[in-house]
């Protein structure tokens, strides 16, 4: 299985945003730009909103969603 090169910008910090992915240290969650993008922000909007991110911030965000959506799903018998 190969990892997305992107994924290396998110990171978990025990003590930081309680423990829950951040991009690249910052306090901003992965979760704070999915829920941007999925009420219809832009990248330029969010890029503009929060200065201190990058275009492949916002990429890594997308890739590790979809990595979280790639798991084993248990159907009941």
């Amino acid at each position: 299985m190969t990892t997305h090169p992107l994924l290396e910008r998110i990171t978990i910090e025990a003590g930081k945003c309680g423990g829950r992915p951040c991009i690249r240290g910052l306090r901003l969650r992965v979760k704070d730009v999915l829920d941007l993008l999925s009420n219809g922000a832009s990248h330029a909007e969010i890029l503009e909103d929060f200065p201190e991110l990058e275009e492949d911030d916002i990429r890594a965000t997308l890739a590790w969603a979809a990595a979280q959506a790639n798991h084993r799903v248990m159907l009941a018998a």
